[in-house]
């Protein structure tokens, strides 16, 4: 929860950030599910890919936990965190999309998450737009 100069305290958890944090813990669950799996049994095919799909896993866990944790101080770490994960499927989905042979098998981000529908690419768009007005919010609460 964020709170206002009053003490009153605003949840980040509302409206769409409801849907944003059912789609975070949704994208969590599958990258944990993978990374695991690939971990396990096909590491040695292509270290890259998965290490990449775990660290894609743990960006999605982190993002779900800040966002029902609430508060301005988790606002702020998911904020950062949404900016970090854009910027790794932006620099992975390039790569893979420019050098397919370095990545014999895809990650949560190749293609931009063409594997999932372009939701890795969206999601961290939306959920800065989401924070930054949750933000406007509740300063405009606080007046």
């Amino acid at each position: 929860m964020t709170e206002t100069a009053d003490g009153d305290k605003t949840r980040l958890v509302r409206g769409p950030g409801l849907l944003l944090v059912w789609v975070y813990g949704v994208m969590s669950v599958g990258a944990v599910s993978r990374s695991v799996y690939e971990i396990l049994t096909d590491y040695d095919a292509a270290p890259l890919a998965h290490t990449l799909s775990a660290v894609a896993a743990v960006v999605y866990a982190f993002i779900t936990y800040t966002l029902v944790r609430g508060g301005e101080t988790a606002r702020r770490a998911a904020l950062v965190c949404c900016a970090a994960e854009l910027t790794g499927v932006l620099i992975v989905g390039t790569w893979t999309v420019l050098d397919p042979s370095a990545f014999p098998d895809s990650t949560v981000w190749s293609a931009y998450g063409m594997g999932y529908v372009f939701i890795p690419v969206l999601l961290p768009v939306t959920g800065i737009l989401w924070l930054r007005r949750s933000r406007e919010g509740a300063a405009q609460q606080a007046e």
